[in-house]
């Protein structure tokens, strides 16, 4: 019976390590040996390794010889390895070691004792430039007053578990690393990437080294899978390392440049080395680990990141991988969604709706089809409803664009509806024209063809002006529950930064993530950047400048709405204003709005007696004190265990007014009690 390549390769390994216990065998019989293992006296000149038996697996080499190849292995070099190599697997090597060298406390291999011992030795082949060494194959222990020739010799985990047949991954790279397996299938622009950089690196094969491909776009998932897919078609091992493990010190770099370099040689594999956290000249050690990692390393190499980057010496080509299309989306969700429209819905509508707004990277979009499933099969198995499909789908979109956002920004629930609003007719109407082009904006960009072939000037940017608590966030809040949105805040007097280059970078972050769900982005604070453009007297002027450019060009191509709110609507450049969509003056209630306000300010559950909204809408502040009025006067009667009277609202009135540094009237007060 034919052995396997397994059994083989251990009848091999066992072979040449016998015939390297032969010679050293023979060294020790032989005289001349010095017996101190120091001074070498001898050679064995005569002494010659013979070949081990034919190779029953001519695709197939055994793994010494995989190695001896790959690594470029004089024979000196490939028997010091099998040396090293019996001393751990054959426990007859390390008494023999002993009695070559005349030391029973010397039951280890040395570079002496293999000078001595095995044939076609070479002083060159210990040098830190030859294979054994330059490669990590063997490590030298050095101590004690012997010399290098004297240093104790072990082999490298790696490379014995390789030559024992055994192909697992080093351990110093396990912790850096995670494997990369096709997904699945790829959209259509995708697999047409893969194959095209699949292309390239084979017709580079055949005429040298291969170029670096970088992966570029907004979508780390994208990228690993077009990358996974060109290592499935050309029989390459993935695995993933970020760039932010590299260390700095040349020194460690190196080591782990050697590192990776012998693991693709001996696993036939491709790193993609991601790049997607750092950015291009915001640290100058990082960076030039980066570019030192990229350039050195030879092998096929993928290094993504979100924008290009410059290439060197190293050819580089670059490929922008973006989000499946919208139309591959459409027909994503139509093959994840089989089982409900076999069950007789139509979700034509549905699909539709979730491609426009949900720019979901493939795995994300297969979990929320998923989640979705999951909760429409649990009730008794029932058939879901349309209207119960269509709500389960968009919730589980919803679910899956926001753990990048919870990180960066405040999430607000939703609760108001277009009833607690109190705002005069226009700004209403106004509203109501915002959310008509958030609904409407893919029939009207895309089917109708007004948007100009791009995402660039289709973004929905508005400004909410007016003094604080006349009901700006309260306005965003009734647009995100009327569209089914998440609404985040973003408080720009933090997000700024007094460091170049970093305000850009939060903003950054905020929008790639916000991209997926097409949220509600609710910019508070406009007034900490969006102050008259100044003249610009030095760099950070000029910086200061590009920050609010660089927030309007990104609200110009963000898909979803982009709020800002400021107290102060004429402290803002009017060159900025004229690139905003809309703008909303929120204007300080009267007397008639102020009485609406009232009437919903207390929830249907609050007991309360003898309130008169006429009486309470006399008093001059804006929606947010009234709320804040309503809240502390409930909280006065629930202490009194009580409902809540127009005394509890005078001393809440009084309390709130003492906040904000202003006295309460009689006028405004006159007849509440």
């Amino acid at each position: 019976m034919r052995p396997t390549w397994a059994e083989a390769n251990q009848t091999h390994l066992a072979t040449v390590l016998g015939l390297v216990r032969e010679a050293l065998e023979a060294h020790a019989q032989r005289d001349g040996a010095n017996d101190e293992g120091g001074e070498i006296r001898g050679r064995p000149a005569a002494v010659r390794l013979p070949e081990p038996a034919p190779w029953p697996f001519p695709d197939a080499p055994p793994a010494l010889e995989i190695v001896t190849d790959l690594f470029d292995l004089s024979p000196f070099a490939r028997a010091l390895l099998a040396l090293t190599a019996g001393i751990e697997l054959d426990a007859r090597f390390a008494p023999l070691c002993a009695q070559a060298q005349g030391d029973p406390q010397r039951a280890y291999p040395t570079f002496g004792l293999a000078l001595a011992a095995l044939p076609g030795a070479a002083w060159a082949e210990l040098s830190p430039e030859a294979p054994l060494r330059r490669w990590r194959l063997l490590e030298v222990q050095t101590g004690g007053n012997g010399g290098l020739a004297a240093s104790r010799l072990a082999i490298d985990e790696r490379i014995l578990h390789f030559l024992a047949g055994v192909d697992h991954r080093d351990q110093r790279l396990e912790h850096l690393t995670d494997p990369v397996h096709p997904s699945g299938p790829l959209v259509p622009s995708h697999r047409l990437l893969a194959e095209r950089i699949a292309t390239i690196w084979s017709d580079a094969a055949t005429r040298g080294a291969l170029p670096v491909i970088q992966l570029c776009g907004p979508d780390p998932a994208s990228r690993r899978a077009v990358a996974a897919a060109v290592c499935d078609r050309l029989e390459l091992e993935l695995v993933a390392m970020s760039a932010e493990a590299l260390p700095t010190a040349p020194r460690e770099l190196d080591d782990l440049l050697r590192l990776w370099q012998r693991e693709m040689m001996l696993g036939s594999g491709a790193l993609l080395l991601d790049a997607g956290e750092i950015d291009a000249g915001a640290d100058a050690a990082r960076e030039a680990a980066l570019q030192r990692f990229v350039e050195r390393l030879d092998g096929p190499l993928f290094l993504a990141s979100r924008e290009r980057r410059r290439g060197r010496e190293r050819p580089l080509i670059a490929i922008d991988v973006a989000r499946p299309t919208i139309g591959e989306q459409r027909d994503l969700w139509r093959d994840r969604l089989g089982a409900l429209a076999e069950g007789g819905l139509d979700l034509a509508t549905t699909i539709e709706g979730l491609a426009e707004q949900f720019d979901l990277p493939a795995p994300r979009l297969e979990a929320a089809a998923a989640t979705a499933l999951g909760v429409l099969g649990a009730p008794h198995g029932q058939a879901p409803s349309g209207a119960a499909a269509a709500a389960a789908l968009w919730d589980a979109c919803r679910q899956q664009a926001r753990p990048r956002l919870d990180d960066l920004a405040q999430r607000i629930e939703p609760t108001a509806t277009w009833d607690d609003l109190i705002l005069p007719p226009r700004e209403r109407d106004l509203l109501a024209t915002i959310a008509a082009h958030i609904g409407q904006r893919t029939t009207v960009h895309e089917k109708w063809g007004m948007g100009g072939g791009g995402w660039r000037g289709q973004g929905v940017s508005a400004l909410f002006a007016g003094p604080s608590g006349t009901g700006k966030t309260l306005a965003a809040e009734v647009l995100a529950g009327a569209l089914r949105l998440d609404l985040y805040r973003i408080d720009l007097a933090i997000t700024v930064s007094k460091y170049i280059g970093e305000t850009e970078k939060n903003l950054r972050r905020v929008f790639d993530a916000a991209e997926e769900g097409g949220a509600i982005l609710l910019f508070d604070e406009a007034d900490a950047l969006f102050g008259k453009r100044s003249e610009v007297k030095d760099s950070h002027d000029r910086h200061a400048n590009i920050e609010v450019s660089y927030l309007l060009q990104r609200m110009e191509s963000y898909r979803g709405l982009a709020i800002l709110t400021s107290n102060l609507k004429d402290s803002l450049d009017p060159a900025f204003l004229r690139r905003l969509r809309f703008m909303l003056q929120f204007p300080f209630p009267d007397a008639d709005q102020r009485t609406g306000i009232w009437r919903r300010a207390f929830a249907s559950a609050t007991p309360t007696e003898g309130l008169d909204v006429e009486k309470l809408s006399r008093l001059n502040v804006s929606g947010g004190n009234i709320r804040n009025i309503a809240l502390s006067a409930a909280f006065l009667a629930a202490a009194e265990r009580g409902p809540v009277r127009m005394a509890h609202l005078l001393e809440a009135a009084r309390i709130e007014l003492i906040k904000v540094g202003r006295p309460l009237t009689d006028a405004e007060t006159r007849d509440w009690i």
